[in-house]
């Protein structure tokens, strides 16, 4: 039986989204946007890369070319030198909003269709009865931030007053989320979850997408880092998934990154949550060699999104994309004959754009294995067609939305 691997280069889009203005991201272009950066020298950072963006192994699956078909532009290096390996295209986004959920949820076959609850940009930006309620529940003495902000730039305001009051600090962004920060060691790790899953029961009547965990370590003498601990509180998809549907198909799953919390650890499989890019991938790989035959792999590589793209690190993200590229063979050398790889993002996050949130953008499609047909597979009408066409290779059954392409 054939095998899967579903790959999310979190917000790696490319670009296009017509609906882009109503989400203030007319213009947007995470990766068309990077590589012109790179050719125009701004890419470059001692030590790390310089140059025009190579993507060898991503430009022979068709990757410029659906970004050309995504904005009309071929990014500059993106074009390909020789015949194509696989099969490309390009996902439009049907969900509302512009997060992880979102998008994830809709590439697994289920688009939201309602309207996430938002926390507005004032000071203080939570109500008042949900702050009250995660104080007295949480046993806090009270809370800092209370205020749209960066997650790394909240932590060095708040970070020293929050070691020295017990404080932790509460902060959100343009998308459906709490976001909480406290020191792993002075505030403790267990009790940070804790305190999120409060949160996740409260923010249930606010239509809330996840509340997370954010710790970190440091000093105020020495600075303050986030570690690799961060944990989601997601609601659970309001129908089933292709994660569901292999499930009760019997099919193995392993669920690799923050897919677990992403989909509130529903039908997950085994869970794999290293920490990294390159750790990600590695266990994405390794579960692939020893999968069962009919198993499913889904993995999310945050470190695009999270490290760079929210930081607006153009020289960051590029050297990322550089390394997942230079991995592609690896990838290749864990199939067997009959086994698929999709290559995917779940939204955009420009790090040549104003602020420092997601974008509203398409995203690449690339698929690849012995028995892909090469060539393009057009613009797809949602991400649900990247489910469905996983379904349909897997031989499950499938009902939900998308059409596949196979």
């Amino acid at each position: 039986m054939p095998r899967a691997l579903l790959i999310v280069l979190d917000s790696v889009g490319i670009g296009g989204a017509e609906d882009a203005a109503a989400y203030g991201d007319a213009g947007a272009d995470t990766l068309g946007h990077i590589a012109e950066a790179c050719a125009a020298g701004r890419g470059d950072q001692a030590g790390l890369r310089e140059g025009p963006l190579r993507l060898p192994h991503l430009t022979a699956l068709g990757l410029g070319l659906a970004c050309k078909a995504s904005t009309g532009r071929m990014p500059p290096n993106l074009a390909p030198q020789g015949p194509l390996k696989g099969a490309w295209g390009y996902g439009v986004e049907t969900s509302k909003g512009k997060d992880t959920p979102s998008g994830h949820w809709e590439i697994a076959g289920v688009p939201v269709t309602f309207d996430w609850g938002y926390f507005p940009n004032t000071v203080p930006t939570f109500p008042e009865e949900l702050t009250a309620a995660l104080v007295e529940r949480g046993n806090l003495p009270g809370i800092l931030g209370n205020k749209h902000a960066s997650g790394t730039a909240v932590i060095d305001e708040f970070g020293a007053e929050h070691m020295r009051t017990g404080e932790p600090i509460f902060y959100t962004s343009v998308d459906s989320v709490l976001q909480i920060a406290a020191h792993e060691e002075t505030f403790g790790l267990e009790r940070l979850y804790d305190l999120c899953r409060i949160g996740r029961e409260l923010c249930d009547a606010y239509k809330i997408g996840r509340v997370i965990a954010r710790p970190f370590v440091g000093s105020p003498e020495a600075g303050f880092k986030r570690t690799g601990n961060r944990k989601d509180f997601a609601t659970p998809p309001p129908a089933d998934t292709i994660l569901d549907r292999l499930t009760k198909a019997g099919r193995s799953v392993v669920t690799v990154g923050k897919i677990g919390d992403i989909f509130a650890h529903r039908s997950t499989g085994r869970e794999i949550k290293p920490n990294g890019n390159d750790a990600c991938l590695s266990a994405a790989i390794e579960a692939m060699r020893d999968l069962a035959d009919g198993g499913f792999v889904f993995a999310n590589l945050v470190d695009f999104d999270s490290e760079f793209g929210h930081r607006r690190d153009i020289p960051g993200y590029a050297a990322a994309l550089e390394a997942f590229d230079r991995r592609i063979p690896e990838i290749e050398a864990a199939l067997k004959d009959g086994d698929l790889v999709v290559i995917t993002a779940d939204h955009g996050n420009d790090p040549s754009w104003r602020g420092s949130d997601h974008t509203r953008e398409h995203v690449p499609i690339l698929s690849f294995g012995s028995g892909v047909r090469q060539g393009a597979i057009g613009r797809r009408e949602s991400f649900a067609d990247i489910g469905a066409s996983v379904l349909v290779h897997l031989g499950v059954r499938h009902s939900g939305k998308g059409a596949s392409w196979l």
